[in-house]
């Protein structure tokens, strides 16, 4: 599916201007999305809320609202605050579950639909539609003025803390991380799990990670899977010599034989050992650089 994903990104249509104040999107999905099978719902992580503050909020954005999903602990203020960027997927049941996983760690943790004016990815049946009918519609620009809102609205809240802010995401959300640390010098962190790192640049996504390894605001850990059908090996090398270049603090680990979203613990793509390691190495790359 990854690779299918890859190469259906090369023959995307221009980006579609979205209409002012109009959202398809004013509530999150439940469950997870339709597109995903099988659900391999005898490994997938369920995070209880117990100690948590947990559920659905409205994030002001420059043209209306887009709906998010937040957890936090339950007694306390001015949490460090971790923006969770979703899968192709959109904000599914476990985006959610990654919130309040970091939520137990003592964090704010925001996931924003980032789809929210061009569509409902929950309900297609398949990878192909999400891209065609949402994903290709969805601009570099909106998607980093939403999740700079996402930032704006957890300090306004009193919740999160303006000087501790971190951002991590997964497949599609892995190249918006990049992109992110490239554009918010208030950043102190990031982690991308198996991002996209180059593609062919259009209107919508203008510029790609290699284009921006030295422009990193903020340290990257990148976190990839040898076995990725998707992402090719000499791009995420690439990656890594022009970060090494630039003198930046950035860093990418590969899992030898894991493959995409080995993290997604719901699909079959899981893997326990690459996962559970990258975890750990996510939550100490936050304390490291000033996000905890």
């Amino acid at each position: 599916m990854e690779k299918e994903f890859e190469e259906e990104l090369k023959s995307l249509s221009p980006v579609v201007p979205f209409t002012r104040r109009h959202f398809v999107m004013t509530m999150l999905a439940s469950g997870f999305a339709l597109a995903v099978k099988p659900i391999a719902a005898q490994t997938a992580i369920t995070t209880d809320t117990a100690g948590l503050t947990a559920g659905e909020v409205k994030i002001p954005v420059a043209d209306g609202a887009i709906p998010a999903y937040r957890a936090m602990p339950a007694k306390g203020t001015r949490f460090p605050t971790v923006v969770v960027v979703q899968e192709i997927f959109g904000v599914h049941e476990h985006i959610k579950d990654v919130c309040r996983r970091l939520a137990k760690q003592g964090y704010l943790a925001v996931a924003p639909e980032l789809y929210a004016r061009q569509g409902d990815v929950s309900k297609m049946p398949d990878v192909k539609e999400i891209l065609a009918k949402v994903v290709s519609k969805v601009p570099d620009k909106q998607v980093l003025s939403d999740i700079d809102a996402t930032f704006a609205w957890a300090t306004k809240s009193d919740k999160g803390d303006a000087g501790r802010q971190g951002i991590t995401g997964f497949c599609w959300g892995g190249r918006i991380v990049w992109l992110y640390a490239a554009h918010n010098p208030k950043l102190k962190a990031g982690v991308a799990w198996y991002g996209r790192l180059t593609s062919e640049a259009n209107e919508r996504t203008p510029r790609h990670p290699l284009d921006l390894a030295g422009e990193l605001e903020a340290p990257v850990l990148g976190l990839y899977g040898g076995a990725d059908a998707g992402i090719p090996l000499d791009t995420v090398e690439r990656m890594r010599a022009a970060i090494k270049a630039a003198g930046g603090k950035s860093e990418i680990v590969v899992y030898a034989d894991a493959p995409h979203a080995f993290l997604a613990d719901y699909r079959p793509s899981y893997r326990k050992e690459p996962a559970e390691d990258g975890w750990r190495r996510m939550l100490a790359w936050f304390k490291q650089h000033g996000v905890a």
